[in-house]
């Protein structure tokens, strides 16, 4: 925290323009030591200065130099950021005369880490600035532009507050049991309170699944038997060439995948290895993979032929997976109908392209996308947060069972307490240094 860091902020290789950050006690000083033009230490604050880079004598880029001075900069340091012209030799020799000058090197994620270490921000938006730079999808950036906000912040220190509001109570009934005018806290009392944060709790899990989605999108798996078209499918959906289409059976034996975007959601098709017995060990690889696919996929497409009788085989497959993520799709309907179903399904073909946005509206309909829209699209955005939040449920749920089984209050405040902590650690009030560094080095370099 004492050192002057910088990082190119900017994607490397070519480009209009180049941002070199540095941040800290001595950045102005620094940057005055190889920048020509105004005297940056008597710059007003969030400025941009015209002039140029130099090494000794030697005219390196023309720059433009903004300056923002502390306290209000995203690290809370003195910032000052380099615009050079885009290029590898360009911006790489500026960073170096920044290093030789005094600078150190930022890690990954170092800038945002310094904002959250400095208070300016906690940990769920530092977790959303790293979303917000890695989201794909319209809705995965509106989700992290909302935590960035502060709305996912609020949430968890309404229920820290109500927690120790109950905490202190407790307290007070312990160490001051003599004073007549305080609340009396009894099971009676306690009971109701916490099985509304358990409650609130509950909803937040509930609506961390829609956070998935989200971000890494929708896994569908496109499965049946050899040669229904599950390939040509693929390549319908994605409007690409991406699996090899043939009438031989068995064509495909390893997993091929492609994506799209379907109402701001990223939907990852999987096409899989057609599902049969087979004496080819490389099929019977490919095979295996589409069962493990068939289990662990948010969504399944089962394909099946129109102009063929359903098999047991076929009634197998459709009872392996549940309702709830199935789709039927009946492939070339431009053939002759010979299959008869009872479930619902879908029937369309390849050829002609029919059939393909009713898919994707059942699609929509099955994963209630249009549901997850209509909300403020605030939720728990990774495995960290929902992880100590189920944590924190654990404890209050265990605090709640003592309570009425008579065990006494001063020991239930053990339980209160832990899920206290566990929701201080999902905003960084409270850390390990351990879990901070971890957290951070999955950032990109620069920010």
């Amino acid at each position: 925290m004492e050192d002057t860091i910088c990082a190119i902020s900017t994607s490397p290789g070519l480009g209009a323009i180049s941002i070199i950050r540095v941040s800290g006690t001595h950045a102005l000083d620094i940057v005055s030591k190889i920048f020509r033009g105004k005297d940056l230490k008597k710059c007003p604050s969030h400025t941009i200065n015209y002039g140029y880079i130099y090494n000794n004598d030697e005219k390196i880029d023309e720059v433009l130099v903004s300056v923002m001075l502390a306290p209000k900069t995203y690290t809370t340091e003195d910032i000052v950021e380099i615009n050079s012209h885009g290029g590898i030799n360009t911006t790489n020799t500026i960073l170096e005369l920044l290093l030789e000058n005094g600078c150190r090197l930022a890690s990954p994620g170092e800038f945002t880490k310094r904002a959250f270490l400095n208070g300016r921000i906690d940990l769920t938006q530092a977790e959303a600035v790293n979303d917000l730079i890695n989201a794909k999808t319209d809705n995965a950036r509106k989700m992290a532009l909302n935590n960035l906000g502060g709305k996912l912040l609020q949430s968890i220190k309404n229920l820290r507050k109500t927690i120790v509001e109950v905490m202190a109570n407790i307290e007070v009934n312990i160490d001051y049991p003599e004073y007549e005018d305080i609340e009396v806290v009894t099971k009676d009392t306690l009971i109701p309170k916490l099985k509304s944060v358990k409650k609130k709790i509950e909803e937040i899990l509930i609506d961390s699944k829609n956070s998935k989605l989200i971000k890494e999108g929708i896994d569908v798996a496109i499965v049946g038997k050899p040669n229904v078209g599950k390939s040509s499918i693929l390549n319908a959906l994605i409007n690409e060439d991406k699996a090899i289409v043939t009438n031989i059976a068995g064509t495909t034996r390893d997993i091929v995948e492609g994506s799209i975007t379907l109402n701001g959601f990223l939907l990852n098709f999987i096409d899989t290895a057609g599902i049969r017995e087979t004496d080819n060990l490389v099929e019977q690889i490919g095979v295996e993979k589409s069962k493990k696919i068939l289990q662990e996929a948010d969504l399944v497409i089962i394909v099946l032929n129109n102009n063929e009788k359903l098999e047991q085989f076929d009634e197998e497959l459709i009872k392996s997976v549940d309702d709830e993520k199935r789709i039927i799709f009946v492939n070339k309907s431009d053939l002759e109908n010979l299959i008869v179903l009872k479930e619902d399904y879908i029937i369309g073909n390849t050829i002609e392209e029919n059939g393909l946005d009713n898919l994707k509206n059942a699609i929509i309909n099955k994963m209630h996308l249009d549901n997850i829209l209509s909300k403020d699209m605030t939720y728990m955005s990774n495995a960290r947060q929902i992880s100590l939040l189920k944590q924190a449920l654990k404890s209050i749920e265990q605090a709640i069972l003592n309570l009425e089984k008579n065990i006494e209050v001063d020991i239930v405040e053990i339980d209160i307490t832990n899920a206290w902590n566990f929701l201080g650690e999902i905003t960084g009030e409270t850390y390990q240094d351990e879990l901070i560094n971890t957290l951070f080095s999955n950032f990109c370099l620069g920010k």
